[in-house]
C-alpha cells in the first residue's frame, strides 16, 4: 500500500475520481462552519490522503460511513443506566439529558435479562442491583415518565427477553400518545452471543432465533426508525477474546443474522440498514483504531459480495462503543478516569457513531451521579476541546495502523472461513453448530486464559493492580449502594399490579401466545404487546413461551 501522508485534501494532480466523488458528497452533508483550524491558526481539512486513495462515505467506508462524520454530527454520547425501581432510573436518565446527554441506554437487572419477575424466588438478593427492574408494563411507564421518547432515542440492553421487553416499551409509548413509528432507538436483542460468550440465554438457540427474527420482521413493517438489532462484541471481548476474535464472531453473528432475515423473505435491502453494532473499546489504543477500520471494510464487502445489498445504507457498518468494563481497576479507581479517555480517545478516532463512556467507580458498584458526570464530561472534552473530530479518520494513512487493519480483517477472514465450514456454507449454520459444539466458547476460554497467565506472570502491566501499587491502601470513594429497601419495593408495586389487572385478561393473552408460539411461522410481536397492555408480566409472558419452546441447557466441555 502506497502512502502519501504529506498531501491534504486540497492537494490536486493525479486521479480525483474519488477525491471528487467525496467532495460532492461532503459539501451536500456538511452542517456548521466550512473552515476550522487548530489553535495555532493552522487550517483543518475534513480528510487527509492522496486523490486516489479510500474516503470516508466512500465503498469500502474503511475511512468512516459517512462523509462528512463528525463535522456534521457528533457522535451521540449514549450514557448507560439503570439501578433499583423504574422511578430511581428515571430520575438518573433525567439528570443524563440535563448534563448534555442525548441519548439513553437501559441496563437491566439480573432478574429482568433473565425474564424473571422480581417475586420469583431465583430473583431474591438480585432485584434492581446490576440495573433496573423491569416487571411489567407499568415498571416501563415509570422509567420514562416525563421524557419526550419522539426525540430522544434510546438503547435498551437485553438479550432472552428482547421480544417482551420490546413489546412493553411499544406498549407505555403508545399510552403515552407516542406512534411505534416515531420511536428512535435500538435493541440489544443479540441472542448468539448470550451462548458464546454472555450467558444469559433462556430458550434453546433455534427458538430464541425465531424471536429475532419476529423482531427484525415486526420492525422492519412497523417501526422504521428502530434499529432492531446491536450485534454485541461488547460481551464477548469482556469474556477474554483478542480483538480480532472479537471482530470476527461479531461480524460473524451479523451475517448470521442477515441469513435469518432473507430466509423470512425479506429483501436485504428492506432491513440490513437497520442493524447495528457494539464493540468494546479497549485500552490497546491503535488495535482498537484498526478492529473498527478493519470491521467497517468487512461488512460493506460481505454485504455487497455476498448477501447482493445495493442501497449504501445497508453497506455503511455503524456501530456504538462502549469503554472496557473489564480494563478498570478497584485498587486506584481514580486511574480509570484515565484509562476510560483513552479508550474513549481510540473509538472516536475509529469513527463511532455512538460512545458510552464507564466510570471511574465502575469495578466496585454501579456508578454515582458524580462519577458518571465525569465520564459523560471525558466525552464532552474530546468533542469540544482536543478538534479531534474535525479530522476523519486521523490516523489513516499510517503505515502502522494501515498494517493492524490489514492484520486483522486476515486473522478475521480466517475465521469466517472456519465458521462458513461448519455451517456448510451457512454463516447461520456455522454460528449455531460453533454454539453446540462449544466452538465459540473454547476459543474466547483459551484468550481468556492466556490473558490472565500473562497478567499472572508480569508479561501484562496493570498500574495498581499488578505494579505501582503505591496508594491502594488509600481511603476509598463513595459508592452506590441498592439497598433492600428498593427490592422491597418494587416487589410491592409488582404485588399490586397483580391485584389490579383483569385475571381474564392475562389468562386470554397468554393463551393467545401459546397459540402463536406453537405456530413457527407466526409472528409473535403483535401478541406480546396485547400481553403487555393486559400487564402479563415478564416473567409470565417468558414462562409461557417456555412452556412451547423449552429451556436451553448449556453442556460444558470437560
Amino acid at each position: 500500500m502506497t502512502q502519501d501522508t504529506n498531501r491534504g485534501a486540497g492537494a490536486g494532480a493525479g486521479d480525483v475520481g474519488a477525491r471528487e466523488q467525496w467532495r460532492a458528497a461532503y459539501e451536500a452533508s456538511r452542517l456548521g462552519p466550512a473552515s476550522h483550524s487548530t489553535m495555532s491558526g493552522i487550517p483543518l481539512e475534513p480528510v487527509y490522503g492522496p486523490d486516489d486513495g479510500e474516503f470516508p462515505g466512500l465503498y469500502p467506508y474503511t475511512r468512516g460511513p459517512y462523509a462528512s462524520m463528525y463535522r456534521s454530527k457528533l457522535w451521540t454520547m449514549r450514557m448507560f443506566a439503570g439501578f433499583g425501581t423504574a422511578v430511581d432510573t428515571n430520575a438518573r436518565f433525567r439528570e443524563i439529558i440535563a448534563a448534555g446527554g442525548d441519548g439513553l441506554s437501559t441496563a437491566f437487572d439480573m432478574p429482568t435479562l433473565l425474564g424473571l419477575d422480581s417475586d420469583d424466588p431465583m430473583s431474591l438478593g438480585e432485584v434492581g442491583r446490576c440495573g433496573v427492574a423491569i416487571d411489567s408494563v407499568v415498571d416501563m411507564e415509570d422509567l420514562f415518565r416525563g421524557i419526550d421518547l419522539g426525540r430522544i432515542t434510546t438503547s435498551m440492553t437485553i438479550n432472552s427477553p428482547a421480544a417482551p421487553v420490546l413489546a412493553m416499551f411499544v406498549a407505555q409509548a403508545e399510552s403515552a400518545g407516542v406512534p411505534r413509528a416515531s420511536l428512535g432507538g435500538t435493541l440489544q436483542n443479540d441472542i448468539l452471543k448470550e451462548y458464546q460468550a454472555q450467558k444469559e440465554f433462556v430458550f434453546p438457540p433455534r427458538q430464541s432465533m425465531r424471536l429475532v427474527r419476529d423482531v427484525v420482521t415486526f420492525t422492519a413493517a412497523e417501526m422504521p426508525r428502530w434499529h432492531s438489532i446491536s450485534i454485541s462484541g461488547y460481551h464477548i471481548r469482556e469474556a477474554g477474546s483478542t480483538a480480532a476474535e472479537e471482530l470476527a464472531f461479531t461480524l460473524a453473528n451479523g451475517f448470521a443474522y442477515v441469513e435469518l432475515a432473507l430466509s423470512a423473505g425479506l429483501p436485504v435491502d428492506s432491513f440490513a440498514h437497520r442493524l447495528s453494532f457494539f464493540f468494546n473499546a479497549h485500552i490497546d489504543f491503535f488495535e482498537e483504531v484498526a478492529k473498527y477500520r478493519a470491521a467497517r471494510r468487512i461488512w460493506a464487502r460481505w454485504m455487497r459480495g455476498r448477501y447482493g445489498a445495493v442501497e449504501e445504507r445497508s453497506l455503511q457498518m455503524r456501530f456504538h462503543a462502549q469503554t472496557a468494563g473489564v480494563s478498570l481497576t478497584a485498587q486506584q479507581p481514580e486511574v480509570n478516569i484515565v484509562r476510560t479517555a483513552i479508550e474513549a480517545l481510540a473509538a472516536v478516532m475509529g469513527g463511532a457513531q455512538s460512545l458510552h463512556t464507564n466510570s471511574m467507580d465502575e469495578a466496585l458498584a454501579l456508578p454515582t451521579e458524580k462519577a458518571a458526570r465525569i465520564a459523560l464530561r471525558t466525552q464532552q472534552v474530546i468533542a469540544h476541546e482536543t478538534n479531534v473530530p474535525l479530522v476523519a479518520d486521523p490516523l489513516g494513512g499510517s503505515w502502522f495502523v494501515e498494517e493492524l487493519t490489514d492484520e486483522i480483517e486476515r486473522r478475521a477472514e480466517e475465521m469466517f472461513a472456519e465458521i462458513s465450514s461448519m455451517g456448510g456454507g451457512s454463516m447461520l449454520e456455522g454460528c449455531i453448530r460453533g454454539i453446540d459444539e462449544n466452538w465459540f466458547q473454547g476459543r474466547i476460554a483459551d484468550s481468556a486464559y492466556e490473558l490472565e497467565r500473562a497478567f499472572n506472570a508480569g508479561e501484562r502491566i496493570v498500574v495498581g493492580a499488578n505494579r505501582f501499587t503505591e496508594g491502594n491502601d488509600e481511603s476509598g470513594i463513595d459508592i452506590l449502594r441498592i439497598t433492600n429497601e428498593q427490592e422491597r419495593r418494587q416487589r410491592e408495586r409488582l404485588a399490586s399490579v397483580r391485584t389490579s389487572r383483569s385475571a381474564d385478561g392475562v389468562d386470554a393473552a397468554r393463551a393467545r401466545l401459546a397459540e402463536l408460539a406453537a405456530d413457527p411461522e407466526a409472528n409473535l410481536m403483535p401478541a406480546l404487546i396485547e400481553a403487555s397492555r393486559s400487564r402479563v408480566t415478564l416473567g409470565e409472558m417468558m414462562a409461557t413461551l417456555g412452556g412451547v419452546f423449552g429451556r436451553h441447557v448449556e453442556v460444558p466441555v470437560i
